[in-house]
């Protein structure tokens, strides 16, 4: 190898496990570019982001450490909402940068940023759109944690401000309102700019990521690339093209439309000359929503989760079990597989034994090196257990076979979710055994309470240690107390 690997993370916006052909023997319409990538380079089905949500899980794919230690402890941040990444928190995009990595962010940020307001202070909700001074610079965004050059949108999609942001600032001026859409292209009200088109944003995200990959090509510097799509999430806009593509519904098109997008990515590199030295990779921030009308593609016999559990939102495997595909010719065997449970967390740690980087006590603390399932060395599990989380903060912990779930239902959209009505008379917590129960179907709980107080335990001291890692104990940001971990003596938080 000539130079440190270059890599690029193109992270889909709610695509379920089951929209992938090649993961789903069953999907109603088939996605040639993942299946392409897939056959170069390995596919994995035992791999979770960190969180049912968004934001959540955009924190721990760039941190290395889950996301409920941040201050967020539930739900996701909004288009004006605050930053929650620490300042100082070594991201992977720092970590790349001091080795001399090009660093690039496109899409859709949604991690907080610091809107000026006129009168001179910052927004932190909706509520203070109409404040909003648009031609300030915007702090505490991504050129801030690690990147040299940000193009891309505040939160999802669905959120105002509609503009684009370039590094720091926006790049037009809201003139006018957006009234709010609803269904498939749901929309809140908002601020929009005049250079912003909604259908627009993943095809001109494209256009940005070929052209910083053409720039980047001309230099020696090896260079990282994070990409995180507004799409397949609402609102759901396939391009004409695409539109009928997928013989399903629109949500079926515009998971196409993201499977078109992988293609040209691959393509620049092509043209580039960039392929066998680059890594990239595919995945998905949580499950799939439901605004991508489960029912109407269960007509097509179609189930964005496989034969999951739940869907984003949930603590069901659905809610955080994601599509997750490596091509990296040098480092990855094609055609391969990996049935290894790991969390996006564990990039960081990859990243740094890929590139000699030796990660400090404070960064990084619940990420795994991945390398040995990349290179097909690993002989045993690579983490001793998996953290998730849902939308409401209920907390499971999965250690091989078994995961303890620490609430009687979904803990976030799907039946039951949490409340008295759906909730009664159910077990406050939930044991599967996912070796002959992948559905979670049946609750285990009461037949095995030695796993129940094991898995609570291993909780327990990942929660108080402020990692899941080997290495020096490390504080968590943020509210001492949770409810969801009532089980937890209060001390070390």
């Amino acid at each position: 190898m000539n130079r440190k690997p270059n890599l690029i993370y193109i992270f889909a916006d709610d695509m379920g496990y089951g929209d992938v052909s090649c993961l789903n023997e069953t999907s109603a319409f088939k996605t040639p570019q993942l299946d392409k990538l897939a056959g170069q380079g390995m596919r994995c089905t035992d791999a979770h982001s960190s969180s049912a949500v968004c934001t959540p899980s955009r924190y721990s794919v760039l941190t290395g450490r889950y996301n409920w230690r941040s201050t967020l402890k539930s739900g996701v941040t909004g288009g004006y909402s605050q930053p929650i990444l620490e300042d100082g928190r070594l991201t992977v995009a720092s970590m790349l940068k001091e080795q001399g990595y090009r660093t690039a962010c496109i899409g859709k940020w949604h991690l907080g940023l610091e809107w000026r307001l006129k009168s001179g202070g910052i927004a932190s909700t909706y509520q203070d759109e109409d404040e909003v001074d648009f031609a300030a610079p915007i702090t505490n965004g991504p050129i801030n944690h690690g990147f040299d050059y940000y193009y891309g949108i505040s939160a999802s999609l669905d959120m105002p401000p509609y503009v684009y942001i370039e590094d720091d600032k926006a790049t037009s001026l809201p003139t006018r309102r957006m009234e709010g859409l609803s269904g498939k292209q749901y929309m809140r009200a908002g601020l929009i700019g005049d250079d912003f088109a909604p259908a627009e944003v993943l095809p001109t995200l494209t256009e940005k990521v070929e052209g910083v990959i053409d720039d980047y090509a001309r230099e020696d510097d090896p260079f990282f690339i994070y990409f995180p799509l507004p799409a397949p999430h609402t609102p759901i806009f396939p391009t004409e093209a695409f539109r009928g593509k997928s013989g399903t519904n629109e949500y079926g098109d515009f998971c196409l439309l993201v499977d078109d997008t992988v293609g040209r990515v691959m393509q620049a590199l092509e043209r580039n000359g960039l392929t066998e030295n680059t890594i990239v990779i595919f995945t998905a921030d949580n499950g799939c929503s439901p605004m991508a009308d489960f029912d109407e593609l269960a007509t097509f016999d179609h189930n964005p989760s496989y034969h999951f559990r739940g869907h984003k939102a949930d603590i069901y495997e659905g809610g955080h079990r994601i599509p997750f595909i490596i091509r990296w010719p040098e480092g990855v065997a094609a055609g391969s597989a990996s049935d290894q449970t790991f969390c996006l967390t564990d990039l960081t740690a990859t990243m740094a034994e890929i590139t000699g980087y030796e990660l400090p006590a404070t960064a990084a603390e619940d990420s795994v090196s991945n390398l040995s399932i990349w290179n097909g060395s690993a002989t045993a599990p690579v983490r001793e257990a998996t953290v998730h989380h849902s939308i409401n903060g209920s907390f499971s912990i999965r250690k091989g076979n078994w995961k303890l779930e620490m609430c009687p239902g979904s803990g976030g959209w799907s039946y039951p979710r949490s409340n008295p009505d759906e909730c009664q008379g159910l077990p406050p917590i939930q044991l599967y055994d996912l070796a002959s129960d992948i559905g979670e179907k049946e609750n285990v709980q009461d037949q095995h309470p030695q796993v129940v107080e094991a898995l609570k335990a291993l909780l327990s001291t990942y929660v108080k240690e402020g990692r899941s890692t080997p290495g020096e104990p490390q504080p968590n940001t943020g509210s001492k107390h949770w409810p969801q971990l009532h089980w937890l003596a209060e001390g070390e938080m």
